[in-house]
């Protein structure tokens, strides 16, 4: 069997801090291991992707001890950081960095130079480093998330319950939420924040003014982190995803939405519209709005509160996007073939 090395934020398996990336990095090693790959992991502790001198050395502690020519697949929240890490040993090992979220700078440039391949996690991702970085396009391959079946929901009639499914930080835009829905506090509705409350406590204690401000706390419930049957719930519960983020290179919980035919009101930017993508018949499965403009989101809203025949149709669309959605196996062969590509280089 071969042998792949995958380097992983500390944090991978807190249920305390879950993430895409995070999600996305552990499915990755069960669908190598499913493939026969022998996958030996390697959790980096620290504060990525800042880390200091303790999380460098550590990185580079892991480098070392691996044999020459080892295939090694390393998160880019880590990678991506740290150049002057990874060339040391550029020809000795055979260094695939995953990327989920480009940085776009000249340190992140030095660091992909170092790499034998790069896997991203969407197309739009793959154009953004080919266009920023002087990287080969045979280099750069492209393995999207997959997703797992769920049952239908059922959805209420009205229409009522929002649900956004994110970390609470600025990128991805609860600012711009709570000033949608301050313009359509005249309607009745209800809004579920789950995701982790820990990664910007100042913007937290911000959003949580804002709330308080406009009269909107006893409406909105920001229920942290959730994970496995409990996150299952809350999307079983929902009648629309709301992803108002500023930058987006996917956004996972799109597919979790559409897995179980939610519609989805998200941000024109980034991977998203893709993700979002289109039944069958050609109609999406749900609203794009400019982002950070909380006013073309709050009248995203209120057509979607107040018009029964978009709810329909929208449903109709999501129910039908359900069918062309692809499982986490596929994302595996991708993953499996850009490795067996550089590990045979």
């Amino acid at each position: 069997m071969t042998v792949v090395h995958v380097v992983l934020p500390g944090d991978i398996d807190d249920p305390a801090s879950p993430s895409g990336g995070n999600g996305y990095d552990r499915r990755a090693c069960h669908e190598l291991a499913a493939r026969g790959w022998t996958v030996r992991e390697h959790p980096v502790p620290g504060g990525w992707p800042h880390p200091g001198p303790g999380e460098r050395a550590a990185l580079a502690g892991v480098l070392a001890a691996l044999p020459d020519g080892a295939a090694v697949l390393l998160d880019g929240l880590v990678a991506s950081t740290v150049p002057e890490v990874l060339a040391p040993h550029a020809r000795r090992l055979r260094l695939v960095v995953l990327v989920h979220l480009p940085r776009e700078d000249e340190v992140e440039g030095r660091a992909l130079a170092a790499a034998t391949a790069v896997v991203s996690t969407s197309e739009w991702t793959r154009r953004r480093l080919l266009d920023r970085y002087r990287l080969a396009a045979d280099r750069v391959r492209v393995a999207p998330p997959g997703v797992d079946a769920a049952p239908v929901t059922a959805g209420s009639p009205e229409g009522t319950r929002l649900l956004c499914v994110a970390a609470v930080t600025p990128l991805k835009g609860h600012d711009v939420l709570a000033g949608a829905l301050t313009r359509v506090a005249d309607l009745p509705w209800t809004c579920d924040l789950v995701g982790p409350l820990t990664r910007d406590p100042d913007f937290v204690a911000r959003l949580r003014r804002q709330l308080a401000d406009t009269g909107l706390a006893g409406r909105v419930r920001l229920a942290g982190p959730l994970t496995g049957a409990d996150v299952a719930a809350a999307y079983a519960a929902a009648d629309l995803l709301v992803l108002p983020s500023r930058r987006e290179t996917y956004g996972m919980v799109v597919t979790e939405a559409l897995a179980r035919g939610v519609p989805v009101l998200a941000s024109d930017t980034g991977g998203l519209p893709r993700t979002l993508g289109r039944s069958p018949d050609g109609d999406r499965p749900g609203l794009l709005v400019p982002p950070a403009d909380p006013a073309a989101l709050a009248g995203a809203l209120r057509r979607w509160l107040t018009d029964p025949d978009l709810r329909d149709r929208l449903r109709r669309a999501a129910r039908q996007r359900r069918d062309t959605l692809t499982g986490w196996a596929v994302t595996g062969d991708r993953l499996a073939a850009a490795l067996k590509e550089a590990t045979a280089a």
